[in-house]
């Protein structure tokens, strides 16, 4: 379950969100630009869970090819953000917390997750891959992207670290509104230490911005 303090930062900065796709810096965009077409790729033809969609930037990307897209989010008003888009397919959007809401079992061919892994405590890894896991159908994966420490310009000072290691940081809105949040950075090889033992990671692209995972869970865990 998402903090209260991380809820309310969502909720607040839903309608300033998308601004993060659109930042200035061609290496930047290329990575972003990049991964949409690898992404588009991925959920060709196949069925898709999408949970913390946000404002549905890459539901957009997923929608070019997938077959049918199921999103979630915490945020209401992230939900309202992305139903503003057109998308090339259906598109069903929930607005529930993604450790509570019943997703099922056996129902998608991918599961994807954008900018939250570093937002998920370290303690709590093994939760969160069951819930990635429990949705998909055999020989499913799973996508994700998440920031590094370039991606957030000169905003990553930490306020402090906890006992788990987990990282926090003060985030700004637009109008100067402070949230300290969790975010964890990974090198790429924590991120193979930590996916390794769950999973076989079919990619792992680790750029100066931004890195991305495509996963296929070890069936001893499904």
């Amino acid at each position: 379950m998402c903090n209260e303090n991380m809820q309310e930062y969502y909720r607040a900065r839903a309608p300033e969100y998308e601004q993060i796709y659109y930042r200035e810096g061609p290496e930047r965009r290329a990575e972003i630009d990049d991964e949409a077409e690898r992404l588009a790729d991925l959920a060709e033809g196949r069925t898709v869970l999408e949970l913390a969609c946000g404002t549905g930037y890459w539901t957009r990307v997923m929608s070019r090819t997938a077959a049918s897209i199921v999103a979630s989010d915490l945020s209401p008003e992230m939900i309202a953000e992305a139903r503003k888009k057109e998308f090339g397919c259906e598109v069903s959007f929930v607005a529930a917390d993604m450790f509570e809401h019943p997703f099922g079992e056996d129902r998608f061919d991918l599961v994807a997750l954008g900018f939250w892994f570093s937002h998920q405590p370290r303690q709590d890894y093994a939760r969160l891959f069951d819930l990635l896991d429990r949705p998909l159908k055999k020989n499913g994966l799973v996508w994700m992207i998440d920031n590094n420490p370039p991606a957030e310009g000169t905003d990553i000072a930490s306020v402090k670290t906890d006992s788990e290691g987990n990282n926090y940081k003060k985030r700004f809105l637009s109008d100067g509104t402070g949230y300290v949040i969790l975010k964890n950075y990974f090198a790429r090889p924590e991120l193979e230490s930590v996916f390794g033992p769950r999973y076989e990671i079919r990619s792992l692209v680790h750029k100066p911005y931004y890195w991305s995972v495509v996963l296929a869970p070890k069936r001893a865990h499904v």
